[in-house]
C-alpha cells in the first residue's frame, strides 16, 4: 500500500520476479532487503537495497504505468552516467549498470544513503555552495558531446509574456494571496514589463558555461560530511554557471535554509559570478513557479503544487531585491 499524499510507488514484491532476478545478476549477489523510497516528485519504482555481500545499492526504475516524461528522463540519465563519468566525478553516485526487462528499465547506482536535507542549517548551505562551485570550475570550458543541449537553462525566459497573454493567468496567480488577491494584482500588473525584460535578458548571456545539474534541490542531493553527491541528471545541460547558482539558492531558500543571498555569497567565495545576470535568471524562476503554482494538481503529483508556492514565495521577493522593485508584501498570503 503506498502512503497518502506522496507519489504512488510500488513495493519490491510487487516488482516482477524476472526484474528482480536481472538486478541480481547485474550486481552479482542476492537482494536481501529493498526498502521503499519516497521523495522526489515522479512516480518512479525507487529502493534501497540490502544485498548479500554487505554493499548496498540504490534502485531507479520505470515501467509501463509510467509516464512519458519518467521514459525520457531515465534514458538521459542513463546516458550521462554511461558517457560522462569523468565529469560527474565525486560530485555523482557511481553507476553499477542498468537493466531492461519486459517493460521495465532501471538504473542500479551507489547508495547514498538517507535524505540529510532539509532541515538546511547554515553550515550546509555554505558547504553546498563551496561544493557547487567545485563542480561548476571542474566543468567549465568543457566541450560536451552533441546530444548535450545548450539552451535548456533559456526555459523560463518567455513565462512571463505567456501569463500575462493566457486569459484570467495573472488573475490565478495574483488569488494565491487570498484576501490580499488585489494587492498581489495589483503589484503583478505594476511590474510585469520589468520582470518580462528582465527573464528575457537571459537569452543574450555569452560564455563562459559549464557543465549544469539544471534541478539541484533537496529531494535530488545529498550532503554528507559536508561533500555534495547530485542525482536525477536528467536535466544536464551546458549553460552558465549562475542558473545552477538561483536553482539551488531558491531552493534551500524555499525550506528555511535561510536567504539565498547567503548560498550567492559564499559561492563568490569560490567560484565567479555574473551578478549582473542574477535578476534577469531569477526573474525567469519566479515566472515559472508564479504561472505553474496556482494549476490543478497532476496526477500521480500530489505534492508539486505545495513545493512550487514555497518556491514562488523564496523568488518573487529575491527578483523584487535584485531589479530594484517594490517588495512584494502580499507574497506572505501565498499557503504553503
Amino acid at each position: 500500500m503506498s502512503r497518502t499524499g506522496v507519489e504512488g510507488k510500488p513495493p519490491w514484491r510487487d516488482v516482477p520476479r524476472v526484474v528482480r532476478a536481472e538486478v541480481e545478476r547485474v550486481l552479482g549477489t542476492r537482494v536481501t532487503r529493498a526498502g521503499r523510497i519516497y521523495g522526489g516528485y515522479a512516480p518512479s519504482a525507487t529502493f534501497r537495497l540490502v544485498l548479500a555481500d554487505g554493499r548496498r545499492a540504490f534502485f531507479k526504475g520505470i515501467w509501463r504505468e509510467s509516464n512519458e516524461f519518467m521514459h525520457r528522463a531515465l534514458e538521459t540519465e542513463e546516458r550521462v552516467y554511461r558517457e560522462l563519468p569523468e565529469r560527474l566525478s565525486r560530485f555523482a553516485p557511481a553507476f553499477f549498470g542498468s537493466l531492461r526487462v519486459g517493460d521495465w528499465h532501471a538504473l542500479l547506482l551507489e547508495d547514498l544513503g538517507p535524505a540529510d536535507v532539509p532541515p538546511w542549517t547554515r553550515a550546509k548551505t555554505l558547504a553546498a555552495a563551496r561544493e557547487q562551485a567545485a563542480f561548476h570550475e571542474r566543468n567549465t570550458g568543457w566541450t560536451a558531446p552533441e546530444w548535450v543541449s545548450r539552451d535548456d537553462w533559456q526555459q523560463f525566459a518567455d513565462i512571463w509574456g505567456r501569463l500575462a497573454a493566457q486569459d484570467g493567468g495573472i488573475a490565478h496567480a495574483s488569488a494565491l494571496a487570498g484576501e490580499r488577491a488585489g494587492e498581489a494584482e495589483s503589484w503583478l500588473r505594476a511590474h510585469l514589463d520589468r520582470l518580462d525584460a528582465s527573464a528575457r535578458a537571459v537569452r543574450a548571456v555569452g560564455p563562459p558555461y559549464t557543465l549544469l545539474h539544471e534541478d539541484t534541490r533537496s529531494d535530488n542531493v545529498r550532503m554528507t560530511d559536508g561533500q555534495l553527491r547530485m542525482f536525477d541528471w536528467n536535466w544536464m545541460s551546458v549553460g552558465p554557471a549562475e542558473f545552477d547558482v538561483v536553482a539551488f539558492a531558491e531552493s534551500i531558500a524555499a525550506e528555511g535554509g535561510g536567504a539565498p543571498e547567503i548560498f550567492v555569497s559564499e559561492y563568490e567565495r569560490y567560484g565567479p559570478l555574473r551578478r549582473e545576470m542574477l535578476g534577469d535568471i531569477v526573474s525567469g524562476f519566479a515566472a515559472y513557479f508564479t504561472a505553474t503554482a496556482w494549476r490543478p494538481v497532476p496526477p500521480q503529483l500530489p505534492r508539486i503544487r505545495e513545493t512550487q508556492r514555497r518556491q514562488m514565495k523564496a523568488c518573487v521577493p529575491w527578483a523584487a531585491r535584485l531589479l530594484g522593485l517594490a517588495e512584494p508584501a502580499w507574497i506572505e498570503a501565498v499557503a504553503s
